[in-house]
């Protein structure tokens, strides 16, 4: 006979597993992860394409290989990202001016309209985040984070 599945509040009835860290990072993500995608339903683009397109916009020409360093993200995810960026009309490649070897990246305006529409999205998902904090405590979590993540 197996046990009844846990109502998502129950989890502090399982010894010990309410004290792991580690277990309300993984919930607290889901639940921003789930949030983000409905908010971003409409506009067929993932949270990693619109830091892309967000770090290309404030780095015109960048490379496409300093790109995905600053993204902390291999080459083939950062090759595979700009290539449907590209196919949707977002981006344009070039070769890089100062290194003939390297593919500076460029914003479409097409690509600077999905941005935008992206960044609007972004505030209603920030705004949902933060309004479970006071200011100071969003600063303090931002804070405690990057120590996880640095």
């Amino acid at each position: 006979m197996s046990a009844a599945p846990l109502a998502e509040d129950d989890y502090g009835e399982i010894e010990g597993l309410n004290d792991i860290v580690g277990f309300h990072i993984r919930l607290a993500h889901g639940a921003v992860y789930r949030h983000f995608t409905e908010t971003f339903v409409n506009l067929d683009l993932t949270q990693k394409q619109v830091s892309v397109l967000w770090m290309v916009d404030d780095r015109p020409g960048i490379a496409q290989i300093d790109l995905g360093q600053r993204l902390r993200m291999d080459r083939a995810t950062t090759m595979t990202i700009v290539n449907r960026l590209q196919e949707r009309g977002y981006l344009r490649r070039e070769r890089s001016a100062t290194d003939g070897r390297k593919q500076a990246l460029f914003l479409t305006a097409a690509g600077a309209e999905a941005l935008e529409k992206a960044k609007l999205c972004i505030a209603e998902h920030e705004n949902w985040l933060k309004s479970r904090f006071t200011g100071d405590e969003v600063e303090k979590l931002v804070e405690m984070l990057a120590r996880i993540h640095d």
